[in-house]
């Protein structure tokens, strides 16, 4: 499986991005896709997640302005991120955890929110 990530970029405070994940290769074998971010300084955390079966969950910093959502085939997941604030400033990676307990990173993007 690999994964390749876009949308990243600069944006004001209280604007708007959305981030895709495409997944490639042998996605039947994902059980689960989820973003993570990291901070300078800070340790990777979980945004949130979504289960094969369409379960989402998201962190208690994020939740109310953003979503993760994905197409019918499954194979690109996006994060929708709105009322961004200059703290959710980060890199963010996708993750697909596979039926294995692998975890496949994507090389992860870039967001900066000016305040």
């Amino acid at each position: 499986v690999q994964l390749v990530e876009s949308g990243g970029g600069l944006v004001q405070a209280g604007g708007s991005l959305r981030l895709s994940c495409a997944a490639s290769g042998s996605t039947f074998s994902i059980s689960g896709m989820a973003w993570y971010r990291q901070a300078p300084g800070k340790e990777r955390e979980m945004v949130g997640g979504i289960s094969n079966g369409g379960s989402t969950n998201y962190a208690a910093s994020v939740k109310g302005r953003f979503t993760i959502s994905r197409d019918n085939a499954k194979t690109t997941v996006y994060l929708h991120m709105n009322s961004l604030e200059p703290e959710d400033t980060a890199v963010y990676y996708c993750n697909a955890r596979t039926y294995d307990i692998r975890d496949i990173w994507g090389q992860g993007t870039q967001v900066t929110v000016s305040s």
